[in-house]
């Protein structure tokens, strides 16, 4: 499970990238990055305010990579629960679960309102990164 985004908002942010040509790649990532962090943190809180902590380790597991990768010919970067918790059941598989849920478990959709609730600070961060960008601070 990994969050995904909606760009409505961003299309002439991300425009504005794609017309700097090589040197977009290079804020584009750093924007991408800033975006993650807010992801990530709407994600730990959401899961925090649905009460899905039992020791913790799903939480704090959420994280993303260092770097963006090409899908295609997108740029984007994964933002989900990593590794295993301290019982081996992987965190990602806990974090599908509970948004999803099963026969036994009420499904939240915690990720999804993760996603909705971070997006006005996704948009912020990226245009932030993006003005320090074309104002020569970055």
């Amino acid at each position: 499970m990994m969050a995904r985004f909606n760009t409505s908002g961003l299309d002439d942010l991300i425009n504005d990238v794609i017309r700097l040509g090589d040197a977009g790649k290079e804020v584009g990532d750093k924007m991408l990055i800033a975006a993650a962090v807010e992801v990530k943190e709407a994600w730990k809180d959401s899961a925090q305010r649905h009460n899905l902590k039992d020791t913790g380790d799903m939480i704090n597991s959420i994280g993303y990579p260092r770097q963006p990768k090409n899908v295609g010919d997108v740029r984007t970067i994964d933002i989900y629960p990593k590794g295993k918790d301290r019982k081996g059941v992987m965190n990602a598989e806990k974090a599908f679960i509970l948004h999803y849920g099963s026969s036994s478990i009420k499904p939240t959709h915690w990720v999804d309102e993760a996603d909705e609730a971070a997006a006005p600070q996704v948009q912020e961060a990226m245009e932030k990164v993006f003005d320090n960008f074309m104002n020569g601070r970055e």
